[in-house]
């Protein structure tokens, strides 16, 4: 039985292993667009805040919404590119009013999606899973040698610092016992930070220029606009979610030994679909189920839900204390990509155990997982392969997940849902020769 202190540590743990994730999608959106400091503290803030509420929606089950597994929402960062390509063309208003109606369209149609799951046998969702954190090792490690872009990029000081903190979380897993192991992670962060603060000192500017309070307001770039071409890209994205959020579903129900029927996940996909309409009128982002966090999870063994609860907590608390969130954010580029190495890596290991359900002595399955991985590590690779392309195709081609995933979902239905000809000429009854 975990203590409340234990609960709130673990909660905790999941808030950073998201937080760097999430907090990256408003930067970049806010920048691209042009917008003002105090546009980008409301943008942060709101996100985080958003995070929470969004991760509620999913822990609370009703006969409505709400998939009850230990999942944690954050931002879509496959919608970044068409947030800003759309509030170039058509301004702020019209993202939002996108973001709006893409949410109402997840909710009308996700009864009909979760019909889908017998596309999904463990040879699809396994490769989804491993696609998922195969693609996300290289931002891991873009993060552990200083970020992307950084001037000290690939430093012996970024380089240590990394691995050190990578070092440290499996020291605390081989030697730890019981809850250490479990916060092996979070152990992993502090070490790191309390490292390169001794080091080489860490900036308190962004805790000092962030305000003390902030009340979340509906609508606070504007009234929301509707236009056609944004509301079918934002649409597209939305999809794209909620094949990735498949995906996190099962290798949730996997590790927590709950099997999936296709009600939950309707209420999972509502859930979601609400949470993107929230997102709408309060101005965020589109929000799916981070993978990241499945990695963590499994690390710590941990399946219960309160302390996803506490999680969801925590973050409506830093989104309305955007001077206590901004803490989280001080945190070093490669200390989180240290954390995020193991993290990622647990997800990856997770998709080969649910492989490990799938009969290899088929050469069918071989080949789907050999071209569904093989495709999604492609594309991540060659972002650009499809550049050719209309750029609304683009959408899709140019996600290593989604690419791989698809692949995976479309080669189990010739080979394994479509009925092959043999076999349908074996169950045909013979036909009296006249």
């Amino acid at each position: 039985m975990l203590g409340k202190g234990r609960i709130a540590a673990l909660g905790f743990q999941h808030v950073l292993a998201m937080y760097a994730g999430a907090v990256i999608v408003p930067l970049l959106i806010g920048g691209a667009l042009g917008f003002t400091s105090a546009q980008m503290t409301y943008l942060v803030s709101i996100d985080i805040f958003m995070c929470g509420i969004a991760t509620l929606l999913q822990l609370t089950m009703n006969r409505f919404f709400g998939i009850g597994l230990p999942v944690v929402l954050g931002c879509a960062v496959q919608a970044i590119a068409p947030i800003i390509l759309i509030g170039e063309q058509y301004g702020i208003g019209a993202v939002y009013g996108s973001i709006i109606v893409s949410g109402i369209f997840v909710v009308l149609i996700a009864p009909f999606f979760s019909m889908v799951v017998r596309f999904f046998p463990p040879v699809v969702t396994g490769s989804v899973v491993t696609i998922i954190g195969l693609t996300l090792i290289p931002v891991a490690i873009n993060n552990l040698a200083g970020g992307q872009g950084a001037a000290d990029f690939g430093s012996l000081y970024n380089l240590g610092l990394g691995f050190g903190t990578l070092f440290a979380i499996i020291l605390v897993y081989r030697f730890g016992r019981g809850f250490s192991k479990a916060i092996a992670v979070l152990i992993g962060l502090v070490a790191g930070s309390l490292f390169a603060a001794i080091y080489r000192g860490i900036s308190l500017q962004p805790v000092a220029e962030a305000p003390m309070f902030h009340m979340p307001t509906p609508f606070y770039f504007g009234m929301p606009t509707f236009n056609w071409a944004a509301i079918v890209t934002m649409i597209l994205i939305a999809l794209v979610s909620m094949v990735e959020s498949t995906g996190v579903y099962f290798a949730l129900s996997d590790i927590t030994k709950r099997k999936l029927e296709k009600s939950d996940l309707t209420k999972g996909y509502r859930a979601e679909g609400l949470a993107i309409i929230l997102g709408g009128i309060f101005n965020t982002f589109p929000y799916t189920a981070y993978s990241q966090n499945v990695g963590l999870v499994q690390l710590s063994g941990i399946k219960t839900r309160k302390v996803i609860y506490v999680t969801a907590g925590i973050l409506i608390v830093l989104g309305l204390l955007p001077k206590v969130g901004a803490v989280a954010t001080i945190i070093p580029t490669p200390v989180l990509g240290g954390a995020m190495v193991a993290m990622f890596g647990m997800v990856v290991a997770q998709g080969i155990k649910m492989l490990g359900k799938v009969n290899f002595t088929s050469q069918e399955n071989l080949l789907i997982i050999a071209c569904s991985v093989g495709v999604g590590l492609g594309v991540t690779v060659v972002p650009d392969l499809f550049k050719v392309f209309p750029d609304f195709i683009q959408l899709f081609t140019s996600n290593g997940i989604v690419a791989g995933s698809v692949t995976a979902i479309t080669l189990n239905i010739i080979f394994n849902i479509i009925p092959h000809r043999k076999e349908k000429e074996a169950t045909e009854p013979a036909r009296t020769q006249l």
